[in-house]
């Protein structure tokens, strides 16, 4: 409906598995959905919050992110470690496979995406991401 309204790329809703993001790209590719579409990552911030969004907007957690959640959710500076290094290498792997591009909700959160942002940097260099 976004592209047939004039839309020139879209950003998806925020994903946890690199693979739920592919399988999604994969579905609209087919519905002949040619527009760039950019990968909605969420910093991990919280581990209620990430269960919070995530089921807002059904999004699976997968195996290894719930286990970041289960080991650091009670240690807010850990998790926020942890969840930057979570982000930096989904965005290694989105890179890798060549998407359209990342789009960081930083939710009034700038110094977690400028870290995240030092991590990921390098690798768009000489991309269209």
């Amino acid at each position: 409906i976004k592209v047939d309204a004039g839309a020139t790329h879209l950003i998806s809703q925020l994903f946890y598995d690199n693979e739920d993001f592919y399988r999604f790209l994969d579905k609209a590719r087919a519905a002949g959905i040619t527009v760039p579409i950019e990968a909605g990552i969420m910093p991990v911030r919280g581990a209620k919050s990430v269960r919070r969004m995530a089921e807002r907007n059904a999004s699976r957690i997968p195996d290894r992110l719930n286990t970041l959640l289960n080991k650091w959710g009670d240690d807010i500076q850990s998790l926020r470690a942890a969840g930057i290094l979570y982000a930096s290498e989904q965005i290694a792997d989105l890179v890798a496979h060549d998407v359209d591009g990342v789009h960081l909700y930083s939710m009034n959160h700038p110094a977690t995406t400028r870290r995240i942002w030092r991590n990921a940097e390098p690798l768009f260099r000489g991309t269209q991401g």
